[in-house]
């Protein structure tokens, strides 16, 4: 059998077959060159134009509705981007401090920290990482602290006297001014509910990417390859008005392209719905990340030390030690290999160890735990971050990399770089929307019924995939759901005008 007539490929948009071209001639199938016997392949070999139509108007639409969830995202993704350079500047004081002779025991910088602060229990102790750092005391339940977050109060390894006291979030150690900006990009302050906008756009990012990205490389059919590569990657100079727009958007595009497919992959893994059937989907696969076990042993484990001790060693009934101390839990910790930097978490109840985690999140990334008995100073179990499932590696350096502290400043200029490119395609995009109307119409739609041209087998098939993808990335099915009703209503709305159109002709 043959194919179905294909859209020409025009800079307004698919047009009908038979339109006519340059040189005059209709445009018509080209079903009787070649052999017949793999006619079936032909609109997915041959002619991959066959879907542009109904890509065209995917990305029209998603463009049009999505891309200012997008551009809330990208802005306030640049902001991010440059906060973490910003915080050490704007909290030198309380993060540096003069290199000193020797350090002091960590004890005894608990011990300054909980004297400044009596208030809360001690939730961690992040020791001075590196010579001229300060050492960071986490303190949980501080009256006029948000929950969810803990009271840092900084103190210096080499004096003992504390440098200030910050709120601090996340397993990154955010301080006041990040953490602004992180809630800004991730839920724009409005909670979980607020969350559904940055889901939102990560779910449709690498839609429109791969879409345009598509449709881009689609219209570079002529030529040798290398002149086909070149009028792909780079804008058309010479061209003018809306033309000269499309091909810096396009070419943009391109070279952006699998950076936004990256940003897009990682945001939605710690999104609300899509990251927890992401979740869901490792630990089926067995990918889950391990955790270290902080249960406590020995027979004096009952004796372990609560949140809010001074955690310098205490001595138990008959002098035995019903806490070894912090100090004995770090030197443990330290010849199981644990290097800096490390964050060191209580005990949380009886029979609980106390558990020592590395938290370096650039690279080479350091995420070895250790737990650590309280009463004996034994590790009694340890989690090498080398024996993590293949796929907890990746999402850790996913995330890392999302966060811009993977690789660094360079890391951090190119989350900027991409921001700052993803707004301008944005932008672009909007203005060439304004651009296809016509005698003074704003933002010409395109064309409807390009899922006619598409063969039935092929559209099977796309069926099958999205109703997958919706079921896993609901904030990707459900608005799908709506661009087609929204479409459908316009279509009706079309064949009512121009039914009351030829009554009025009539």
């Amino acid at each position: 059998m043959s194919a179905e007539p294909v859209a020409a490929d025009t800079e307004d948009g698919p047009q009908p077959p038979g339109t006519p071209q340059p040189d005059g001639a209709p445009r018509t199938s080209d079903s009787a060159a070649g052999p017949r016997g793999w006619s079936v392949l032909r609109p997915l070999v041959l002619r991959p134009l066959v879907l542009r139509p109904l890509v065209l108007r995917l990305h029209f639409y998603a463009g049009v509705l999505v891309a200012p969830f997008l551009l809330v995202a990208a802005v306030t993704g640049l902001l991010y981007a440059g906060s973490i350079q910003a915080e050490k500047i704007v909290y030198d004081h309380e993060l540096r401090v003069p290199v000193g002779k020797s350090e002091l025991p960590l004890s005894q910088q608990i011990a300054a920290a909980r004297k400044a602060h009596p208030d809360g229990e001690i939730g961690a102790i992040r020791p001075s990482p590196e010579a001229g750092a300060t050492t960071r005391v986490l303190l949980s339940g501080v009256k006029g602290v948000d929950p969810e977050h803990k009271l840092a109060v900084f103190v210096d390894p080499y004096t003992g006297k504390v440098r200030g006291a910050l709120e601090q979030y996340g397993t990154s150690g955010a301080l006041p001014l990040r953490t602004w900006i992180d809630d800004l990009h991730r839920n724009l302050h409005l909670g979980d509910s607020g969350r559904l906008y940055s889901e939102l756009a990560a779910s449709w990012l690498w839609v429109i990417t791969g879409g345009g990205l598509v449709l881009w490389i689609a219209r570079r059919r002529k030529g040798s390859v290398r002149r086909r590569l070149r009028a792909t990657a780079l804008p058309d100079r010479s061209a003018t008005g809306r033309r000269r727009m499309m091909s810096f958007h396009g070419s943009v595009g391109v070279w952006a392209a699998l950076g936004l497919f990256f940003l897009s992959a990682t945001g939605l893994t710690w999104s609300t719905y899509a990251g927890a059937n992401v979740t869901d989907l490792r630990a089926s696969l067995g990918q889950a990340t391990p955790a270290v076990s902080s249960a406590g042993g020995g027979e004096h484990a009952g004796h372990g030390s609560m949140p809010g001790m001074d955690m310098g060693g205490s001595s138990g009934k008959g002098g035995e030690s019903a806490d070894v101390g912090v100090d004995a839990v770090l030197k443990a910790a330290r010849a199981e290999g644990l290097g800096n930097p490390v964050e060191i978490v209580p005990p949380t109840g009886a029979g609980a160890a106390y558990t020592v985690s590395q938290i370096q999140r650039s690279w080479p990334e350091k995420q070895d735990a250790a737990a650590v008995d309280p009463a004996t100073g034994q590790v009694t179990d340890v989690v090498r971050f080398a024996d993590h499932p293949p796929l907890a590696k990746l999402s850790r350096w996913g995330i890392d990399a999302h966060m811009g502290s993977l690789f660094g400043l360079p890391n951090q200029i190119a989350l900027a770089a991409l921001a700052l490119a993803l707004i301008f395609l944005i932008v672009w995009g909007y203005r060439m929307w304004w651009r296809r109307g016509r005698a003074g119409a704003f933002g010409r739609p395109i064309p409807r019924g390009a899922w006619r041209q598409v063969p039935s087998y092929v559209l099977a098939v796309l069926t099958v995939v999205v109703a997958v993808l919706g079921y896993y990335l609901p904030l990707l099915g459900l608005p799908l759901i709506g661009f087609l009703l929204i479409d459908l209503a316009l279509g009706r709305l079309a064949d009512r005008r121009g039914k009351r159109a030829e009554t009025a002709g009539a």
